[in-house]
């Protein structure tokens, strides 16, 4: 069976300061997704569910539907506050989505082959997309996943911090461990300027510039779901009153490999990656489309 697209898109964009996902950044007027999709299209994936709210439904159908038919089956997932959250705990007093790892399981009803899940403000690259279409083809293990990394040093914003899965590789190249670290950037001043660092409470931490990190580029059988809702069930007991607590897919590889119940093989890509945080990310994302549209790796026009 051919693998599906899941398309991480209900997020709210509040350090980019409006729905980016939508944001038009080709030559053409070319959503980032646009590209995600033309490239799982030529690496084979059957399938995409755009995980949204359901206020941008509208919005991505007229974008989509029209440029997909024909060419990609579609599906719409809705991450609401109250998706899976148990009904014993009332009514949900959040505004902000309960995370990636949340909006994963709330695409499990239009899920039922092994699939990818990306980001839908990332590119990645047609290597990506080819490396994990394979992978979820030939792989029958239910219990072994896939990570494509990227160095760290390749994955900053000039304009701001930015938040990555930090990843712990074994000598096997599959994942010891992954944690998302939300404020990671550069130094610019002192001694130790030019210094990759994550900044916590207790003060910060150096990052090698090779270190692998997690974009959110990862593959799954689905038989994951039970075991995402067992942990998001308890996720969600434990911090049902804390507003901005974020349910990660790392948490959830993290925890498959800690209870024994998965493992998770990484891929380093060598394709280019870049992305999209701040508003002053767009100038560069909209050069880099369009020299990739030079340089003959994309047609003047996707559709």
């Amino acid at each position: 069976m051919q693998p599906t697209l899941l398309i991480l898109a209900a997020g709210i964009g509040s350090r980019y300061g409006g729905i980016k996902q939508l944001d038009q950044f080709g030559p053409n007027g070319e959503t980032i997704i646009d590209y995600s999709l033309y490239d799982a299209i030529r690496a084979g994936f059957g399938k995409v569910v755009f995980i949204i709210r359901e206020e941008l439904r509208k919005d991505f159908e007229e974008i989509f539907l029209p440029k997909l038919e024909g060419k990609l089956e579609v599906d719409f997932a809705i991450q609401a506050l109250n998706s899976y959250v148990p009904d014993d705990l009332g009514p949900v007093q959040r505004t902000k989505p309960w995370g990636t790892g949340h909006a994963m399981l709330c695409a499990w009803e239009q899920t039922d082959t092994p699939f990818a899940i990306i980001n839908a403000d990332d590119f990645y690259g047609q290597e990506a997309f080819e490396i994990l279409a394979k992978f979820l083809t030939d792989n029958t293990d239910d219990q072994l996943h896939a990570l494509v990394g990227y160095e760290i040093q390749n994955t900053l914003s000039e304009h701001g911090s930015v938040s990555r899965g930090v990843c712990d590789l074994n000598p096997n190249e599959t994942l010891s461990s992954v944690i998302e670290r939300t404020k990671i950037y550069r130094l610019n001043e002192g001694e130790n300027a030019g210094q990759i660092v994550f900044e916590e409470p207790d003060g910060l931490t150096p990052l090698a510039p090779d270190t692998p990190v997690s974009m959110n580029f990862w593959g799954f059988k689905p038989a994951v779901f039970p075991l995402v809702l067992e942990q998001f069930t308890d996720y969600a007991r434990a911090n049902f009153n804390a507003p901005k607590a974020e349910f990660y897919i790392p948490t959830i590889m993290t925890n498959l490999i800690q209870r024994g119940q998965g493992q998770c093989q990484v891929f380093r890509s060598r394709s280019e990656w870049f992305g999209v945080t701040y508003p002053e990310d767009k100038p560069l994302v909209q050069a880099s489309l369009k020299r990739l549209h030079d340089s003959g790796n994309y047609p003047e026009r996707l559709w």
